[in-house]
């Protein structure tokens, strides 16, 4: 049964420039290991991390680093939750979390299903 579905968009010129404008912004949002990616990657990243909020409802206080967005050996995108996010989808009775990315034409792209 799927019990929350979300989706995200991002310019990747205008996330790249509000990056520049913010310098600490890279280590609020992203751990170290996604921190090291390039700017196409970490607006993926980002949009599935909106994403995922979205498909949980968007509950007020879930930390950006408890969304973690690791690839699988076969290079497969999937989230690695821990703390607030990890509260929030054992709430919703999860059994998985689906992630699918994309970025091309300067935009990137993130969708997020959650399965109970």
């Amino acid at each position: 049964m799927i019990v929350g579905v979300g989706i995200d968009v991002v310019d990747v010129a205008r996330f790249v420039e509000t990056m520049e404008r913010t310098p600490n912004l890279r280590d609020r949002l992203f751990t170290p290991a996604e921190a090291a990616l390039s700017n196409q990657s970490l607006a993926a990243r980002f949009a599935a991390k909106e994403a995922i909020a979205k498909a949980l409802g968007a509950p007020p206080g879930l930390g950006w680093h408890d969304a973690e967005v690791v690839k699988e050996e076969s290079g497969r995108p999937r989230f690695q939750v821990t703390g607030t996010v990890l509260a929030a989808c054992e709430a919703a009775g999860f059994s998985s979390i689906h992630l699918s990315l994309s970025h091309d034409g300067g935009i990137a792209t993130a969708y997020v299903v959650i399965e109970a």
